[in-house]
């Protein structure tokens, strides 16, 4: 998924008074595991200025950058903070570990050739999932679709929870690069359709 599709959904999954009372370590917490994805990007795109193709089909792959993604991505590691946060009552960490959780259940289903090592370090099993939330080879226009769907819905649920202008602006900035996505892929699919 998406990460602010997580950020959104985590939000909406939680009850009225977490969110309320603790919208920014579930944020947090939600966007955590694919910090070490963005710190990868903007080394090799940026810093080290390799095509999008060189990108993802060799740098990603470095045993380094996977270490760092699957420690970031492992349940047992979360929930190893989740119950440290619970047992000496750090209310803040509790919520930010319980929506890594939530971030790696929500992914397992939507990842295929790209499925992170959610048991790491005590396994480098990856479930690989029939459903790609990216890759139409795997259904990834529909998960896609289901995903944005879904965001919208939760935007609608949470969005009066929402007390601060920025949260509710990030709200909608990402329905409307959503709706912006989604119109694109409209507008390219109908360019590459044939002419009767």
């Amino acid at each position: 998924m998406n990460t602010p599709s997580h950020i959104i959904l985590n939000l909406a999954l939680f009850s009225q008074q977490e969110v309320l009372q603790a919208a920014l370590p579930i944020a947090l917490g939600a966007g955590l595991p694919d910090a070490p994805i963005f710190a990868f990007y903007f080394w090799t795109k940026l810093v080290k200025r390799q095509s999008e193709h060189q990108i993802w089909s060799e740098s990603y792959h470095q045993p380094f950058w996977q270490m760092l993604i699957a420690l970031f991505h492992s349940l047992p590691l979360a929930f190893l903070g989740l119950l440290l946060s619970h047992y000496f009552g750090w209310e803040w960490l509790r919520l930010g570990f319980l929506s890594m959780v939530l971030h790696c259940l929500l992914d397992l289903p939507v990842h295929n050739n790209d499925a992170h090592r959610h048991f790491y370090p005590f396994s480098n099993y990856r479930f690989i999932s029939p459903l790609s939330y990216w890759d139409p080879n795997h259904y990834g226009k529909i998960v896609s679709l289901v995903e944005k769907l879904l965001v919208v819905l939760a935007t609608i649920y949470i969005f009066p929870l929402i007390h601060s202008s920025l949260g509710q602006g990030l709200l909608i900035a990402v329905n409307l690069l959503y709706l912006a996505s989604a119109l694109y892929s409209l507008v390219a699919r109908s360019d590459l359709s044939p002419q009767s």
